[in-house]
């Protein structure tokens, strides 16, 4: 194997284009520098802004029902480790646990248009189904001040479908807590074409849903929260006459809880 040497000039050559490939570079960073700076310049005109200070108490108080941080002590952003691909769009992040976290400012905005589908049914029209113990409190004072029949523990089913029992009722719109849950109530509205309008969680489909409040259907402050704001909206929507109690009422322990740090 025989090893070539590099004449003088090959070596000067050599040299030569390093340092030419060495300005490149040099020049490359300077332009990035001062695009960066450019940049920069441009965020500090609008950095130094106090977005908190541009959002005035009276519009803060028109875009949320309740102060954001009710919506976090009662969890209702918090959803499951599982998130099905009918409820990935209302995600925001998983946190560090496995935890998927709903937007807030979109429950927000899922609540309030619930409330609206809601209002447009009478009463007597509506029934609302929760089998999950932890609502039954919420469900049970929504029902009351309503006016809304409710069916907690367990729903009979084939009351929406069966003429032949006597407990068979006719009804306009079925409100769920839980698509998997409230399944037997789901699938009987399903077979009669009646709307049906549910909270759904991280982990529900949302397959014959006509209307969907996604949030954490779990916990019954997350649920008492989000029934305690549909009770007070229907009511003023439908003009019943009937005062609504503060959220303490739908809400166990609410003024000892504590939004996550």
């Amino acid at each position: 194997m025989t090893i070539t040497k590099k004449t003088k000039s090959e070596k000067k050559s050599e040299v030569e284009k390093s340092s030419e490939v060495a300005e490149d570079k040099k020049a490359r960073l300077t332009k990035l520098l001062e695009k960066a700076k450019k940049l920069e310049s441009k965020i500090e005109d609008i950095g130094d802004v106090d977005l908190k200070k541009k959002v005035k108490p009276e519009e803060e108080k028109e875009n949320t029902l309740v102060p954001m941080e009710d919506y976090l002590k009662a969890s209702v952003h918090l959803g499951t480790r599982v998130i099905t691909p009918d409820m990935r769009k209302y995600v925001y992040r998983r946190r560090a646990d496995g935890l998927a976290v709903f937007n807030t400012a979109v429950l927000n905005d899922k609540i309030r248009e619930g409330a609206e589908y809601l209002s447009k049914f009478a009463p007597q029209d509506v029934i609302i189904v929760c089998k999950r113990e932890a609502g039954w409190k919420a469900v049970k004072k929504f029902s009351e001040i309503t006016g809304i029949r409710a069916y907690t523990k367990k729903y009979p089913s084939g009351i929406l479908t069966n003429t032949n029992l006597e407990t068979f009722i006719e009804t306009e719109l079925v409100f769920i807590c839980d698509t998997w849950l409230d399944k037997n109530a789901l699938m009987d509205a399903n077979r009669i074409n009646i709307p049906v309008l549910a909270i759904c969680d991280t982990n529900n489909f949302t397959k014959g849903i006509t209307q969907v409040i996604p949030s954490n259907n779990k916990s019954g402050k997350s649920l008492g929260i989000i029934l305690y704001l549909l009770t007070k909206l229907y009511v003023e929507a439908r003009k019943i006459d009937a005062p609504v109690p503060p959220i303490q009422e739908f809400v166990d322990d609410w003024d000892n809880l504590q939004p996550p740090k």
